[in-house]
């Protein structure tokens, strides 16, 4: 699936040039004004924010400020557009949590080269949380009110583990959220839809138990939630690259050599 990009911008001829260029690779929603991009924001999934500075009824700083300081929104990446070459409104854009910043006239190529970098990044940290036993899912946030978040989180799927039904249903009730806004926060920070994230979580808290304590491996597959040893064990080879047993003892081999 191509990303989608929201691009704001009130020149209407900079608008459709932008899109257009952009709509080769990436799906492209656009608005006039910061307070029209954040309706599309309430029922759009968008991966990537191009915003211009300079703008009526919202401007880009108010806009990304905005974006940046709210809960649904703030994992997404700004990049801000303007014609402003001074220092300090730079400095401005960046404090607003802008993860980058580019001057007016810019080539096309230098912005698809931005956006890539950006979503190449964030995709890398993804893929080696999910595949890494140990690696804490706060290590993907990109804000603050991300990490807080994600610990919120992982503390509920954690304290439910052993619930073998847990599901997104439950997760958005217990979270207090609607279903299609924690379907859609997840999925965004993490690449995952809600229930991977579950069984990610599963597996990562049976590594942890695999390498801290003395239980067996059908012992732990209940504790995490799991109906089956046969079925934890192919799950865990699946996400991690290895059976849970080749897991243990090479965690354990690590721990007696040091």
């Amino acid at each position: 699936m191509r990303a989608t990009i929201l691009l704001v911008e009130d020149n209407k001829e900079m608008l459709d040039f932008v899109a257009d260029d952009l709509s080769e690779k990436y799906h492209v929603l656009k608005a006039i004004h910061g307070k029209q991009a954040l309706e599309i924001l309430k029922d759009e999934s968008v991966q990537i924010i191009i915003s211009d500075v300079m703008m009526p009824v919202m401007d880009g700083f108010e806009f990304c400020r905005t974006v940046k300081s709210s809960f649904e929104y703030s994992h997404i990446p700004v990049i801000l557009l303007t014609a402003r070459t001074a220092l300090q409104s730079k400095i401005e854009g960046l404090e607003l949590g802008a993860d980058a910043y580019i001057e007016k006239p810019f080539s096309p190529e230098y912005l698809h080269v931005q956006i890539a970098n950006l979503l190449k990044n964030r995709d890398k940290l993804k893929e080696y949380f999910a595949q890494s036993p140990l690696i804490h899912i706060k290590s993907i946030a990109h804000s603050r009110s991300d990490e807080l978040f994600l610990e919120k989180l992982n503390e509920v799927i954690c304290n439910n583990i052993e619930d073998e039904e847990l599901d997104v249903e439950k997760l958005a009730r217990i979270m207090a959220m609607s279903r299609p806004t924690l379907y859609r926060k997840i999925k965004s920070i993490s690449n995952l839809t809600a229930n991977e994230l579950i069984n990610v979580t599963r597996l990562k808290k049976a590594a942890e138990l695999l390498a801290a304590d003395d239980y067996k491996i059908y012992e732990v597959a209940t504790m995490v939630g799991f109906g089956s040893q046969t079925t934890f064990g192919r799950s865990f080879l699946k996400q991690f690259g290895m059976s849970p047993s080749a897991y243990q003892q090479n965690v354990r081999g690590n721990v007696t050599e040091e």
